[in-house]
């Protein structure tokens, strides 16, 4: 007997005390749009076709330190796009590599690391 898988991602949700500013930050750096708002508890953002919703969550606490589950996203021109995210507001955390690799990471103005590497 063949198990069909069921699940599929649907959504990356980011906890947060303030749902709305971050989402509109993502949804800036991703071509995204908010498609929910939830009275500020809940935000949803949409990047396209075939990429999973990004989610804020309004909560009184965040989880303190590195955050366990991260974004790692890839561009055409890496550099041009580190660039550009740091000039919207992302801070560098660290250039990193390893043999035939290079990738930056880089935190969002809440502080949640995320990596951008090359296309390939």
């Amino acid at each position: 007997m063949v198990e069909t898988m069921t699940l599929s991602l649907a959504m990356i949700t980011f906890d947060t005390t303030d749902p709305i500013p971050l989402a509109e930050w993502w949804a800036a750096q991703i071509g995204g749009t908010i498609v929910e708002e939830n009275e500020g508890w809940f935000v949803t953002v949409a990047g396209g076709k075939g990429t999973p919703m990004l989610g804020f969550q309004k909560v009184d606490d965040p989880t303190p330190g590195k955050n366990r589950v991260h974004l790692d996203l890839v561009a055409a021109d890496r550099e041009a796009e580190v660039s550009r995210l740091l000039a919207a507001g992302a801070t560098l955390v660290e250039h990193r590599e390893m043999p035939g690799f290079q990738w930056t990471t880089l935190a969002d103005p809440d502080g949640n690391e995320f990596c951008v590497a090359a296309n390939h």
